[in-house]
């Protein structure tokens, strides 16, 4: 019995480093907004939009995908989990701790074109609230979102 239970419990161990092994990073999350920014660059925003909507394996894995959002009205574009906040300004809404991380978003993508922001975020795998960075990258007049949620 005392082998099968360190068995059971290595095994465990062994799946769990697996799963951590498994989670995006944020060079992955950087990948695919690059990856958004070259299909618009070839294609344009409304392709881009199209493929977000369409849960397109290159722009949705799971936890980590790219939504879209003008850059001058604040107005979601294409989200592929949240299809209710498309076409919508949500620049002053919070997150659950009051931030204000939309506002910062466009901001920082209108002074510098990239960068990270941090928040709070519903996770739809886990459906729960959890700490997220997301990289923010501008091309044109759209802002390319991509985050991971924090462990």
């Amino acid at each position: 019995m005392k082998l099968t239970a360190a068995a059971l419990c290595l095994g465990m161990g062994l799946m769990s480093t697996t799963v951590l092994a498994n989670e995006p990073t944020e060079k992955d999350a950087i990948a695919m907004c690059e990856r958004g920014a070259a299909l618009i660059k070839a294609k344009g925003k409304d392709e881009m939009m199209k493929r977000i909507n369409a849960k397109d394996p290159d722009f949705v894995q799971g936890a980590l995908y790219i939504d879209i959002r003008d850059i001058k009205t604040g107005i979601v574009l294409a989200h592929p989990y949240n299809p209710s906040i498309v076409g919508k300004d949500l620049t002053d809404v919070p997150d659950a701790n009051g931030k204000k991380y939309r506002r910062e978003i466009i901001e920082l993508a209108a002074a510098k074109g990239k960068g990270w922001v941090d928040y709070q975020y519903k996770n739809p795998t886990s459906g729960k609230i959890e700490p997220k960075t997301t990289y923010i990258l501008r091309v044109d007049d759209v802002v390319l979102e991509a985050g991971i949620y924090k462990k």
